[in-house]
């Protein structure tokens, strides 16, 4: 049986470019000089050249040697789309984050937004990471659903989760979605307004 059971549409938003204006790791990146290498890893990803699981590691492992304490502090302050925010916000009960950055990098921003969230999971010790436990797969989440799904994401990633849902948004309001999501979902927006628009006539 399902994890989460409703009559109501539920909607499963991605984080990274999606809900946040800027992809996180490049961000992160650009803190410790490994700027250059950190985003070809993202887009090469974000396009389906590299497996997100192989790629996800390579970026974690360049990465993982900045604190925890101030990673967190420079996710949390990443801008957001604002409008995606207030139907969020809006609609709280029904709306969940779905991605595979870090349960102990994103949970703060998860905590801000303020609805149930599903990541990949590290283990830390004194405030570094020490070892990832696990690469969230997005289409498996889907599954732990019931119900009328609205899956909402870019990369290559997302793919699985928005070929898997009731209704699968290809969004490119931050830049181009994947090849791949694009050829699974059910429609393509690329305006933020437009996006919120479609999901409130959905309520």
């Amino acid at each position: 049986m399902g994890e989460e059971m409703s009559n109501e549409w539920r909607y499963l938003f991605d984080l990274d470019g999606t809900i946040t204006k800027k992809e996180i790791l490049p961000v992160l990146a650009k803190e410790v000089g490994l700027y250059d290498e950190i985003q070809k890893l993202t887009e090469d990803t974000i396009r389906g050249i590299i497996p997100f699981h192989e790629s996800f590691l390579k970026r974690v492992e360049l990465l993982k040697a900045i604190p925890i304490e101030l990673v967190q502090e420079i996710i949390t302050n990443v801008p957001l789309n604002e409008k995606i925010i207030q139907f969020i916000e809006e609609n709280r009960e029904n709306c969940y984050i779905v991605t595979g950055n870090l349960d102990v990098w994103v949970n703060p921003l998860c905590r801000k937004i303020g609805v149930k969230s599903y990541t990949s999971k590290a283990e830390v010790d004194n405030g570094l990471i020490t070892k990832v436990t696990e690469v969230l797969e997005k289409g498996r989440i889907v599954k732990k659903f019931t119900g009328k799904i609205v899956a909402i994401g870019e990369g290559h990633n997302d793919a699985e989760m928005i070929k898997e849902a009731t209704i699968g948004l290809a969004y490119g309001g931050v830049h181009s979605p994947a090849n791949s999501v694009l050829a699974c979902a059910s429609h393509a927006i690329y305006e933020e307004d437009e996006l919120c628009r479609f999901l409130r006539q959905l309520l």
